[in-house]
């Protein structure tokens, strides 16, 4: 799921998508951004997954990819909107190596507000921060904002 989560992050997302994604790279105001209509829209195959193969007899494999499908899209709302964005109030303190690397190449990825130019596309793996930050360099940095949150000294 996470090449999926990439290739649709990548050209979907920051592609032809971008009229609702763009909302979750500038600041929020409120509960709910357009964005968050991509929830509904990647809900849809999992569950068009569980009813072919359970209601309409298909067999059980068709539920269990719909179910890797929904148990993706679960570690994403917790990661991203629990961990990361802070949308969902927690207590949780990243402490581990990996969790702070995610935490901060995600982070970088939301430095740069235009459609071009982000890096890390992906959502549980992630190049090391320094790597990100040179390509940021290396690109000019068009776009780029200071990032904002929690964890930014991660």
């Amino acid at each position: 799921m996470e090449g999926v989560a990439y290739v649709a992050h990548r050209w979907v997302m920051h592609g032809f998508g971008w009229f609702l994604h763009k909302s979750h790279h500038r600041p929020r105001s409120g509960t709910f951004e357009l964005n968050d209509l991509y929830g509904v829209i990647f809900a849809c195959p999992s569950i068009a997954l569980f009813a072919y193969g359970i209601y309409f007899g298909h067999g059980a494999n068709y539920a269990w990819v719909g179910g890797g499908i929904m148990a993706y899209g679960a570690i994403y709302f917790g990661f991203h909107d629990v961990i990361v964005h802070r949308r969902v109030r927690s207590r949780y303190i990243p402490k581990s190596a990996y969790m702070k690397r995610i935490i901060q190449a995600h982070r970088l990825h939301h430095v740069v507000e235009t459609k071009e130019g982000t890096v890390s596309f992906g959502f549980i793996i992630a190049p090391k921060p320094e790597v990100l930050k040179a390509e940021l360099a290396r690109r000019g940095m068009a776009g780029v904002r200071e990032p904002v949150g929690t964890f930014n000294k991660i």
